[in-house]
Formats: structure tokens, C-alpha cells, sequence
């Protein structure tokens, strides 16, 4: 059975589900793309959302963040799943557009054909015959480096910001390989790498462990108190890790879309923002059922 659309989005990003619930249109995605867990929204929004402010220690003033992404993410798939507007969920693998229908199918078989009179489309890796590479340059990737600490991680630093596309940013929090809230702290780097660094040593988890080892030095940070020399000088252990894993997320370059009907996006998450505070989505009247109090 074929099913036929007026407007569909291809994407599973936060962009992607924010278009969706402002313009009531239907989702498909092969791969959700939810917000990195230290991604934070600078404005309030609206869906019943309190609001969230958060003061992050750094080596300079203060930083304020606000509502993390991944909640509005949340939140967004759970109001559109409730409207019928995600039909596959995450029962999708990947998707292939023949130029009539986009046929989507899991690991097995073929389970939805879709034809539509316009396809917005925000970015699939799974989908192949939407768009084309319209350069040689290469794709871009985001890195994320987990590292444990295993000495030295108990501190009150919560986030350090470098000048550098290599760790770029260093994200501190309470470790999540011990139950609890404990004071212990892992790290989580940003880098943008491009293919080819990303098969470079000099750029590989090894290396991020020992940038982030300099820039925490760099700044002062050493690790658990060992004692005091005959002069005084305090004395510290040398700070001890391992790398957990790593986490790429490809940003594809220079697209064209294969097709009249499909429409590249390239609409801002600040610009969707302001749109989704003023939307009045059929949607809304799910958020009754939702606590107000609660992210």
C-alpha cells in the first residue's frame, strides 16, 4: 500500500521536529538525531516548559544555559507521535527516494512507501536518492570524546572553551559509571574533524586525552594531594584516564536535491524558536496532560 502526502520532512534532527509541529506536517527518519546532551537553548520556549536557567563554573565569568536541547527534543517527538505526525517511529533503517515514492524499510524488509508533492528535507544519513553531493570538499564531522577519570576528576569546573576546531569545547560532569550524584567527574570533548583527521593519530582519542590533560594544567587544575616537599610546595598525583568512547555525526557539504519537490532546509534553530513560541498546533491540546513542572 502506497500512502500519499502533501508535505512530508525527512530528518530525525531538532530542527527537523520543530518545522514539523509548527507547519503540522509528518516525520520520517532512519536515524533519530537527538541533541548532544550539553547542548543548552539560550531562550526560553514555550510547550509548558518552566522556566530554566543554569549556572555553569568556567575559568572566566559565570556561563548561563538554559532548557537542554534533548528536553524540547523530547518533548517535540512525544507531541507529533501523539498527533500521528512520526507514523514510523524509530521502526525505520533506512530510505531510498526512486524519484516517485520514498520506500523505507528496516533491516528486513520493505514496511512504508510514501508518495509526496514536496519533501523538506533537514538531513538523513540513511536516505539515499534525496539529495547529492554537489562538491569534492569534504564532510565535516562532530567528535565526541568521553573520558573517565579515574584520579584527578573530583573538582568544581564544569565547562572549558578553546579557541582550537580540536577540543573545542570540554563539558565536565558528575560521572555516570557511579550510582548517584557523585562529586566525581568524566569529561565529554567537541571537535570538528574533517574524514580524513578522523584517520589521522594526531587527531585520535589518544591525543584528545592529552590535549585535555595540557589545557586542564594549562589552567591550574592538578590532581589529588599527595603531600608537601620540605619547602612547602604542595604536591599532587598525576591525573589518571581512560577514554569510554567516541561519537561521530557527519555534516554533510555542498547538497543539491535531486528533485524539484524536494526542498534542502537551511532554517536556523533561533529563527524556529521564535516561530514554535507563537504556534497554536493542533498538538497543544496534548500538553494539558503534561506536568508543567517537569523538563
Amino acid at each position: 500500500m502506497i500512502f500519499e502526502y502533501d508535505n512530508i520532512i525527512v530528518g530525525g534532527s531538532l530542527s527537523a521536529l520543530m518545522y514539523a509541529y509548527i507547519n503540522d506536517y509528518s516525520v520520517f527518519f532512519a536515524e533519530p538525531e537527538i541533541p548532544f546532551r550539553f547542548d543548552y537553548l539560550k531562550n526560553h520556549t514555550s510547550l509548558n516548559f518552566p522556566l530554566t536557567s543554569k549556572s555553569l563554573t568556567t575559568f572566566g565569568e559565570e556561563m548561563q544555559v538554559g532548557l537542554p536541547k534533548q528536553h524540547l527534543w523530547d518533548r517535540l517527538f512525544f507531541l507529533l507521535s501523539l498527533g500521528g505526525k512520526i507514523p514510523l517511529s524509530n521502526m525505520c533503517n533506512k530510505m531510498r527516494y526512486d524519484g516517485n515514492s520514498l520506500v523505507c524499510s528496516n533491516e528486513y524488509s520493505k514496511i512504508f512507501e510514501v508518495v509526496f508533492d514536496r519533501c523538506h528535507y533537514f538531513g538523513e544519513n540513511n536516505a539515499e536518492g534525496l539529495v547529492s553531493k554537489n562538491t569534492l570538499d569534504e564532510d565535516i564531522y562532530l567528535c565526541y570524546d568521553y573520558i573517565a577519570f579515574n584520579s584527578g576528576g573530583k573538582h568544581e569546573i564544569d565547562f572549558i572553551h578553546t579557541d582550537d576546531d580540536f577540543v573545542s569545547e570540554i563539558w565536565f560532569y558528575s560521572s555516570d559509571r557511579i550510582d548517584g550524584n557523585t562529586p566525581v567527574r568524566d569529561v565529554c570533548t567537541v571537535s570538528r574533524l574533517t574524514e580524513s583527521q578522523l584517520l589521522d593519530f594526531d587527531y585520535s582519542e589518544t591525543m584528545v586525552r592529552f590535549k585535555v590533560l595540557k589545557i586542564m594544567k594549562d589552567n591550574g587544575m592538578r590532581g589529588k594531594l599527595s603531600g608537601y616537599t620540605k619547602k612547602g610546595t604542595s604536591r599532587h598525583y598525576d591525573f589518571r584516564t581512560a577514554s569510554i568512547r567516541r561519537e561521530t555525526h557527519r555534516i554533510r557539504n555542498g547538497l543539491r536535491a535531486t528533485s524539484a519537490n524536494i526542498e534542502i532546509k537551511t532554517d536556523s534553530e533561533e529563527s524556529l524558536l521564535r516561530l514554535l513560541q507563537d504556534t497554536n498546533s493542533p498538538s497543544h491540546r496534548f500538553l494539558d496532560i503534561l506536568d508543567v513542572n517537569s523538563p
